[in-house]
């Protein structure tokens, strides 16, 4: 008998994104530097040639279809794999790094990407 992975949806509030699970609310980040990671409050849908002749069936109907970035987060769901790892990933900057997004930020954000450039699971 299967298992059913359970999901947890992505909330924004006051600014900062968190992650929903039974236990507790996981906080992932504030949402400023995740807008200014992916370009802005606007993600436009664009493919590229190389996508349009590798994957002969692919439907463009949606190019040119511009979805706010802040919208696509809170559609996101998890499965309870990715919310662990998350939950392991500092959720501080290091001081003595340059990099402006804390570890646990930048997966949030990694998957947000995926899911801007693919659509949603």
């Amino acid at each position: 008998m299967a298992t059913r992975m359970r999901t947890h949806e992505t909330t924004v509030e006051d600014g900062t994104v968190f992650i929903e699970t039974p236990e507790s609310r996981l906080e992932v980040g504030e949402v400023e530097p995740i807008i200014e990671t992916v370009g802005g409050h606007a993600w436009t849908i664009e493919y590229s040639e190389w996508e349009r002749d590798y994957y002969d069936d692919l439907d463009t109907g949606d190019e040119g279809l511009t979805v706010d970035v802040v919208d696509m987060m809170a559609a996101m769901t998890h499965g309870d794999p990715f919310v662990e790892t998350l939950r392991a990933h500092p959720a501080e900057t290091d001081p003595d790094s340059e990099e402006p997004l804390s570890p646990r930020l930048g997966l949030f954000v990694g998957k947000l990407l995926e899911n801007l450039e693919n659509g949603l699971d």
